[in-house]
Protein backbone atom coordinates (compact mmCIF):
# COMPACT_ATOMS: atom_id res chain seq x y z
CA UNK A 1 0.00 0.00 0.00
CA UNK A 2 1.29 3.41 -0.99
CA UNK A 3 1.07 6.39 1.32
CA UNK A 4 1.18 9.00 -1.44
CA UNK A 5 -2.28 10.30 -0.50
CA UNK A 6 -2.07 10.12 3.30
CA UNK A 7 -3.98 13.08 4.71
CA UNK A 8 -6.20 13.39 1.62
CA UNK A 9 -9.95 12.90 1.85
CA UNK A 10 -12.28 12.30 -1.09
CA UNK A 11 -16.09 12.38 -1.21
CA UNK A 12 -18.15 10.27 -3.61
CA UNK A 13 -21.58 11.81 -4.26
CA UNK A 14 -24.21 9.18 -5.10
CA UNK A 15 -27.84 8.18 -4.80
CA UNK A 16 -29.37 4.74 -5.30
CA UNK A 17 -28.63 3.35 -8.74
CA UNK A 18 -25.02 4.46 -9.20
CA UNK A 19 -22.81 2.28 -11.40
CA UNK A 20 -21.10 0.23 -8.70
CA UNK A 21 -17.72 -0.23 -10.39
CA UNK A 22 -17.51 3.54 -10.92
CA UNK A 23 -17.45 3.89 -7.13
CA UNK A 24 -15.49 0.78 -6.12
CA UNK A 25 -12.74 1.09 -8.76
CA UNK A 26 -11.70 4.67 -7.89
CA UNK A 27 -12.40 4.16 -4.16
CA UNK A 28 -10.11 1.13 -3.98
CA UNK A 29 -7.32 2.90 -5.91
CA UNK A 30 -7.55 5.95 -3.64
CA UNK A 31 -7.56 3.86 -0.47
CA UNK A 32 -4.56 1.86 -1.69
CA UNK A 33 -2.69 5.18 -1.88
CA UNK A 34 -3.69 6.13 1.67
CA UNK A 35 -6.67 8.44 1.03
CA UNK A 36 -9.79 8.42 3.19
CA UNK A 37 -12.98 8.00 1.16
CA UNK A 38 -16.49 9.02 2.26
CA UNK A 39 -19.80 8.27 0.59
CA UNK A 40 -22.25 11.19 0.59
CA UNK A 41 -25.90 10.87 -0.36
CA UNK A 42 -29.26 12.57 0.00
CA UNK A 43 -30.25 10.22 2.81
CA UNK A 44 -28.66 8.53 5.80
CA UNK A 45 -28.25 4.77 6.00
CA UNK A 46 -27.15 3.10 2.80
CA UNK A 47 -27.26 3.40 -0.97
CA UNK A 48 -27.47 0.61 -3.53
CA UNK A 49 -25.12 0.30 -6.44
CA UNK A 50 -26.05 -1.24 -9.76
CA UNK A 51 -24.20 -3.43 -12.22
CA UNK A 52 -25.46 -1.75 -15.37
CA UNK A 53 -29.20 -2.55 -15.18
CA UNK A 54 -29.27 -4.93 -12.19
CA UNK A 55 -29.27 -4.05 -8.48
CA UNK A 56 -25.96 -4.83 -6.75
CA UNK A 57 -24.47 -4.14 -3.31
CA UNK A 58 -25.41 -1.68 -0.58
CA UNK A 59 -22.88 0.82 0.76
CA UNK A 60 -23.01 2.72 4.05
CA UNK A 61 -23.50 6.48 3.73
CA UNK A 62 -20.98 8.49 5.77
CA UNK A 63 -22.94 11.75 5.69
CA UNK A 64 -25.68 13.50 3.77
CA UNK A 65 -25.26 16.24 1.19
CA UNK A 66 -26.87 18.71 3.58
CA UNK A 67 -24.64 17.79 6.55
CA UNK A 68 -21.36 17.52 4.64
CA UNK A 69 -18.49 19.85 5.52
CA UNK A 70 -16.97 20.64 2.13
CA UNK A 71 -13.73 21.88 3.71
CA UNK A 72 -12.89 18.28 4.65
CA UNK A 73 -12.60 17.13 1.04
CA UNK A 74 -9.65 17.47 -1.28
CA UNK A 75 -11.65 16.07 -4.22
CA UNK A 76 -15.19 15.11 -5.21
CA UNK A 77 -16.01 12.11 -7.40
CA UNK A 78 -19.28 11.76 -9.31
CA UNK A 79 -19.84 8.16 -10.42
CA UNK A 80 -22.39 7.58 -13.15
CA UNK A 81 -25.24 5.17 -13.56
CA UNK A 82 -28.32 6.42 -15.39
CA UNK A 83 -30.69 6.19 -12.41
CA UNK A 84 -28.24 7.84 -9.99
CA UNK A 85 -27.24 10.59 -12.40
CA UNK A 86 -30.79 11.45 -13.42
CA UNK A 87 -31.79 11.70 -9.73
CA UNK A 88 -28.77 13.49 -8.23
CA UNK A 89 -28.79 16.28 -10.79
CA UNK A 90 -32.04 17.63 -9.29
CA UNK A 91 -30.98 17.54 -5.62
CA UNK A 92 -30.18 21.06 -4.36
CA UNK A 93 -27.73 19.79 -1.73
CA UNK A 94 -25.68 17.90 -4.32
CA UNK A 95 -25.70 20.90 -6.66
CA UNK A 96 -24.55 23.18 -3.85
CA UNK A 97 -21.63 20.89 -2.95
CA UNK A 98 -20.48 20.55 -6.55
CA UNK A 99 -20.73 24.28 -7.28
CA UNK A 100 -18.86 25.20 -4.08
CA UNK A 101 -16.17 22.60 -4.68
CA UNK A 102 -15.67 23.74 -8.28
CA UNK A 103 -15.44 27.37 -7.14
CA UNK A 104 -12.74 26.37 -4.64
CA UNK A 105 -10.63 24.98 -7.49
CA UNK A 106 -10.28 21.48 -6.08
CA UNK A 107 -10.29 18.31 -8.23
CA UNK A 108 -13.73 17.27 -9.46
CA UNK A 109 -13.69 13.83 -11.08
CA UNK A 110 -16.69 12.69 -13.12
CA UNK A 111 -17.28 9.44 -14.96
CA UNK A 112 -19.90 8.24 -17.43
CA UNK A 113 -23.38 9.73 -16.80
CA UNK A 114 -22.09 11.73 -13.80
CA UNK A 115 -21.67 14.70 -16.14
CA UNK A 116 -25.41 15.36 -15.99
CA UNK A 117 -24.94 16.95 -12.57
CA UNK A 118 -22.36 19.34 -14.04
CA UNK A 119 -24.81 20.29 -16.79
CA UNK A 120 -27.53 20.99 -14.21
CA UNK A 121 -25.06 23.06 -12.14
CA UNK A 122 -24.08 25.19 -15.15
CA UNK A 123 -20.44 24.06 -14.92
CA UNK A 124 -19.69 22.74 -18.41
CA UNK A 125 -19.62 25.95 -20.47
CA UNK A 126 -16.20 26.34 -22.04
CA UNK A 127 -14.95 23.06 -20.56
CA UNK A 128 -13.29 20.32 -22.59
CA UNK A 129 -14.66 17.04 -21.29
CA UNK A 130 -15.88 13.55 -22.05
CA UNK A 131 -18.68 11.34 -20.76
CA UNK A 132 -20.72 8.37 -21.82
CA UNK A 133 -21.52 8.98 -25.49
CA UNK A 134 -25.24 9.59 -24.91
CA UNK A 135 -24.47 12.77 -22.94
CA UNK A 136 -22.50 14.48 -25.71
CA UNK A 137 -25.49 16.51 -26.97
CA UNK A 138 -26.34 17.65 -23.42
CA UNK A 139 -22.76 18.75 -22.83
CA UNK A 140 -22.46 20.52 -26.17
CA UNK A 141 -25.86 22.22 -25.72
CA UNK A 142 -24.63 23.48 -22.33
CA UNK A 143 -21.57 25.03 -23.97
CA UNK A 144 -19.03 22.29 -23.32
CA UNK A 145 -16.52 20.87 -25.78
CA UNK A 146 -17.30 17.12 -25.73
CA UNK A 147 -14.55 14.77 -26.97
CA UNK A 148 -14.41 10.98 -27.24
CA UNK A 149 -11.30 10.22 -25.17
CA UNK A 150 -10.49 7.83 -22.32
CA UNK A 151 -9.82 10.61 -19.83
CA UNK A 152 -9.86 14.39 -20.20
CA UNK A 153 -8.33 16.85 -17.75
CA UNK A 154 -9.37 20.50 -18.05
CA UNK A 155 -8.00 22.44 -15.11
CA UNK A 156 -9.37 20.72 -12.00
CA UNK A 157 -12.06 18.84 -13.94
CA UNK A 158 -11.31 15.18 -14.71
CA UNK A 159 -13.79 13.25 -16.87
CA UNK A 160 -13.99 9.74 -18.32
CA UNK A 161 -16.46 7.92 -20.56
CA UNK A 162 -17.25 4.54 -19.00
CA UNK A 163 -16.11 1.70 -16.73
CA UNK A 164 -13.42 0.57 -19.21
CA UNK A 165 -11.70 3.93 -18.63
CA UNK A 166 -11.42 3.55 -14.84
CA UNK A 167 -7.66 2.80 -14.80
CA UNK A 168 -6.89 6.04 -16.71
CA UNK A 169 -9.49 7.91 -14.61
CA UNK A 170 -7.85 6.68 -11.39
CA UNK A 171 -4.39 7.67 -12.61
CA UNK A 172 -5.53 11.21 -13.46
CA UNK A 173 -7.37 11.61 -10.13
CA UNK A 174 -4.43 10.37 -8.08
CA UNK A 175 -2.06 12.65 -10.01
CA UNK A 176 -4.34 15.64 -9.33
CA UNK A 177 -4.48 14.84 -5.61
CA UNK A 178 -0.71 14.54 -5.39
CA UNK A 179 -0.52 18.08 -6.76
Amino acid sequence: MSTDLNGKRVAFLVTDGFEQVELTGPRDALQQCGAVVDILSDKQGSVRGWNHDKPADEFAVDTTFEAANLDLYDALVLPGGVQNSDTIRLIPGAQKLVKSHAAAGRPLAVICHGGWLLVSCGLVEGKRMTSYKTLQDDIRNAGGNWVDEEVVVDGNLITSRQPDDIPAFNEALIKALKG
